[in-house]
């Protein structure tokens, strides 16, 4: 079945995170043909950076990824109650990228919290973030792993059998939306 170009997009930095154990999980499940991991090191965004040296190549590059992909799937943290700085920092520098990568792109929001919520705040702010780039941003199944320490086995793989199976729906149905 392996069709299509999958964009993933991990908010949090650290190679072991819960957010990019979760990301490979709905890679592992959507099965795409190319999977590219988006580069969220980014600079902080500066309108003074900007007009001076035009937008940085990394970012460019995080545009294009996004303009070439079928589909995108963003895990995202919750930091201090809401989507986390590099995660909201990507999107500021994307949106004053010629175009606009993210019209009619179907996207789907995962998280994964230490939390008992799971991030349900995160996937709030997110959501409100993506409305001007006029996304397809998936309406659910909401994929919420919270206690994160305790969903995952030592190979990384997402071991909640409800958690599973509502990411095991939003990756069909993000398949769907993308038409593959």
């Amino acid at each position: 079945m392996s069709s299509g170009r999958l964009l993933g997009i991990c908010g949090s930095l650290r190679a072991a995170s819960f957010n990019r154990k979760l990301m490979m999980e709905a890679v592992r499940l959507f099965d795409p043909a190319e999977f590219r991991d988006g580069n969220l090191r980014l600079p902080l965004y500066d309108g003074d950076l900007e007009t001076e040296h035009g937008i940085p190549p990394e970012v460019q590059a995080l545009a294009d990824e996004i303009a070439a992909a079928d589909a995108v799937v963003i895990a995202g943290p919750e930091y201090n109650k809401a989507l986390s700085g590099v995660l909201k920092n990507a999107l500021d520098w994307v949106s004053r990228t010629k175009g606009n990568p993210w019209r009619d792109k179907p996207v789907a929001i995962v998280s994964a919290t230490g939390g008992r919520a799971g991030g349900e705040r995160t996937q709030f702010s997110l959501r409100l973030a993506m409305v001007p780039f006029r996304a397809n941003v998936l309406p659910g199944p909401e994929v919420l792993v919270g206690l994160a320490s305790e969903q995952f086995d030592a190979e990384g793989r997402l071991t909640n059998e409800r958690n599973l199976a509502a990411l095991e729906e939003l990756m069909a149905a993000l398949r769907a939306a993308a038409r593959l």
